[in-house]
């Protein structure tokens, strides 16, 4: 396929894999990118050192574009954007917070930048700050999200009304269906997450991996809104969390009771009862652990498929 985005990453598929914590490392990236689309390497759970070394493992194990997903909220960011422009990264996805503030830094080293938004003010913001494309994320996507809670459905045709970068939706695109659907109302691409985090190459851990691919329909939910709204799996943590915000608990308690590496330990460690688990509402629809050239593939022949079917009503 040939468009916007795909022309822009020099991408086959105009698929891109999103920059989870602790679920997207070097491995997934680097798979992702090698079967045609575009790997995003998580910056936001690495260390600068092991930023680095994610980055050189990618280099070494493709030769295709990669990226780097970036919170601009991540306390050791000057240190992270240091390490991106000396590995000589090319494309970066900039996520929680001001798009003005790197963007034209890291334009100066010749890097496309690409900002996620939940919203129509700052996909106007992205826009005025030079950025070469949005990623627009409705609320049914796992971990951290927008406070309007507004849903894919309803974003991507409002931000594709207020701007005219190139547009990758996100938020609950796991299928070829999903991936039409986006397309059909204004998107150029699509970012997806919580598929590629149930496959071989996600770092996540094997339990993770399998609460997954059990989740069904209603069994994640908003959570956090007083901090930073975060879509997680209801378990355990999620129930003291919910009990907490119900007796009117305010932000000191609810930081006190999230604690250190409570994402880690669920996500990368394993812990289902006391991790926080951040997964998207699509995972009703994940039922296996797959290789993410396998993923991919089965996406962009759904929406091929789905596509000639639909022109031949």
């Amino acid at each position: 396929m040939n468009n916007r985005i795909t022309q822009l990453f020099g991408i086959e598929y105009p698929v891109i894999q999103a920059g989870m914590i602790w679920c997207s490392g070097w491995r997934l990236a680097s798979a992702v990118s090698n079967a045609g689309g575009l790997g995003l390497i998580g910056a936001g759970s690495m260390y600068p050192a092991v930023l680095r070394e994610h980055i050189q493992k990618c280099k070494a194990a493709t030769d295709k574009p990669f990226g780097v997903n970036l919170p601009l909220l991540y306390p050791d960011i000057e240190t992270h954007v240091q390490t991106i422009i000396e590995e000589g990264v090319k494309i970066v996805f900039t996520s929680a917070g001001n798009p003005a503030t790197w963007t034209a830094k890291l334009k100066e080293h010749g890097i496309t930048v690409v900002h996620v938004v939940a919203n129509t003010r700052f996909a106007r913001k992205c826009e005025d700050a030079g950025v070469d494309a949005i990623v627009a994320e409705g609320f049914e996507a796992g971990g951290h999200n927008g406070r309007e809670e507004t849903t894919t459905m309803c974003l991507i045709p409002m931000v594709r009304e207020a701007t005219r970068l190139p547009l990758i939706a996100a938020g609950g695109i796991a299928t070829g269906r999903g991936m039409l659907a986006a397309m059909a109302l204004g998107a150029d691409g699509v970012q997806v997450g919580s598929r590629f985090a149930a496959s071989e190459e996600s770092s996540a851990h094997d339990n993770f991996k399998k609460k997954i691919t059990d989740i069904g329909e209603g069994e994640t939910l908003l959570s956090l809104k007083q901090l930073t709204p975060v879509r997680l799996v209801k378990n355990e943590f999620f129930q003291q969390v919910a009990a907490a915000e119900a007796k009117g608990a305010g932000k000191e308690e609810l930081l006190q009771l999230l604690g250190r590496a409570r994402a880690k330990k669920g996500m990368f460690e394993g812990d289902l009862v006391e991790g926080e688990l951040e997964i998207g509402q699509v995972s009703g629809l994940i039922h296996e652990v797959k290789p993410a050239a396998d993923i991919l593939r089965e996406i962009w022949d759904e929406y091929q498929q789905v596509r000639k079917e639909m022109c031949n009503w």
